[in-house]
């Protein structure tokens, strides 16, 4: 639904039924030359949504990704200097993984699977396979 934003200049791979709105706030799908944006089956990308692969970002099956969250294997330039570099790390994210609203998902990162990510979460080190974590920078707070 809507009309996302999608920048192709590296790979794209969907799988089966994925499903993308970008009806109240443009959702953006981006491949970087030499990225790889990979998303599993049954896949929900909600509006406002940003990803973006310079290297490889990887969606695994059945996840769910709440309105405006962000997932960037890359910075896009240096801090020291402001050169544009758009070097990257790859992401990971398992299968039935839900990103919560307004969530970051930092290069680098794998979240396992069944993990939940709480909204406004900044994810900047790898989250274990089924555990809820949250906050700044995001903290395991449940296991199950």
């Amino acid at each position: 639904m809507g009309h996302p934003k999608v920048v192709n200049n590296g790979k794209m791979t969907f799988g089966e039924r994925v499903r993308l709105d970008s009806t109240v706030a443009k959702m953006e799908l981006v491949s970087l030359p030499g990225g790889h944006l990979e998303i599993g089956n049954n896949v929900f990308i909600n509006y406002g949504s940003s990803l973006v692969s310079s290297k490889h970002v990887k969606v695994g099956d059945d996840c769910l990704i709440g309105t405006h969250v962000m997932v960037m294997d890359t910075d896009f330039h240096r801090v020291e200097d402001k050169a544009w570099d758009t070097t990257g790390e790859p992401i990971i994210i398992g299968d039935r993984v839900w990103l919560g609203n307004r969530s970051i998902v930092l290069k680098g990162v794998t979240v396992g699977h069944d993990a939940v990510v709480a909204a406004g979460s900044v994810v900047a080190k790898d989250v274990p396979p089924r555990c809820v974590v949250a906050g700044v920078p995001a903290r395991v707070v449940r296991r199950f």
